[in-house]
């Protein structure tokens, strides 16, 4: 098999589709690599796009991305719903096959030094990140862009690479590396914002919830719904379908309930067959009963 890498950059724009294309554009030109998956969400101002290729195309992907994206998003004027410090925001490299976490690492190194010779502050998380402080995301990207500019003159938060200041323009990055992240979202039948925090709270690991599960409540100001943002950073211990039912069954306690879900980007296979083999009881069920796994095994 092939050496192969995914790369899922999260960029702070999402509604003007033009930017977007641009930046998805220097993909495009790139040999060995493949566009899985792109949106763009109005409320969150974010777009997320999922790339797989070899380790070289990969980061050169990454790199030529961030050059016109810095260039195109100002984050002076940016506001959305969804967490962010910098216009690329959080770019995470995953192994898919015959590649280790350790080369993974290394990319994030050779493009967080990319960046930095940009301009960009950079700071490494997950399994790329250099202090334990830093390997959660969230507690990386804590104060956002504006909390950023007194954040960074904190000893504790030097960047890994590029300036110890704040880039005005183009904010930082977070360049890591992880294992298949599940984006997955539900959204509730209420226009309640607190609700949607107070069951993100209860359904997050730091607030004493599912072990693998980060959560925050969010508005769909074009909906007028709230939602409850996930990314679960392990599927197989916290499962979609765990997480799904604490929501439903945290929901009837303020008298609403799910009227939808969306799965961001690209997921593995397995953390839809879990759900599917939980919801419909199967008993003994074996991946490889799925008639598509075996025409591409």
């Amino acid at each position: 098999m092939a050496k192969l890498v995914e790369f899922v950059p999260n960029f702070s724009e999402g509604r003007d589709k033009a930017k977007v294309e641009k930046i998805v554009d220097e993909a495009r030109k790139i040999k060995n690599l493949r566009i899985l998956d792109y949106s763009s969400d109005a409320d969150h101002n974010r777009s997320v796009v999922t790339i797989i290729g070899s380790p070289e195309a990969v980061t050169e992907a990454a790199i030529n991305m961030a050059k016109v994206a810095i260039e195109l998003i100002d984050m002076r004027t940016h506001e959305g719903a969804h967490p962010r410090f910098g216009a690329v925001d959080v770019v995470p490299f995953t192994p898919v096959s015959e590649v280790t976490m350790e080369e993974c690492v290394a990319i994030a190194n050779a493009v967080g030094k990319a960046y930095g010779d940009m301009g960009i502050p950079v700071y490494l998380y997950e399994d790329a990140c250099t202090k334990e402080a830093r390997r959660n995301l969230a507690s990386v990207r804590k104060g956002q862009y504006e909390g950023f500019f007194e954040k960074i003159k904190d000893p504790e938060w030097v960047p890994d690479y590029g300036p110890a200041e704040m880039n005005e323009k183009s904010g930082c990055s977070a360049v890591g590396a992880r294992a298949a992240l599940v984006a997955f979202n539900v959204n509730l039948n209420t226009s309640d914002l607190s609700i949607a925090d107070a069951i993100a709270k209860k359904v997050r690991h730091i607030g004493g919830g599912l072990r693998y599960v980060k959560a925050m409540g969010v508005m769909l100001e074009e909906r007028n719904q709230v939602q409850v943002s996930m990314n679960l950073v392990n599927y197989e211990k916290s499962a979609v379908y765990q997480a799904f039912e604490m929501i439903k069954m945290e929901a009837r306690r303020y008298g609403v309930s799910v009227v939808g879900s969306e799965i961001i980007g690209t997921v593995p296979m397995k953390s839809l067959l879990m759900a599917a083999e939980y919801y419909l009881q199967i008993e003994n069920f074996d991946i490889n009963q799925i008639l598509e796994k075996q025409l591409l095994d």
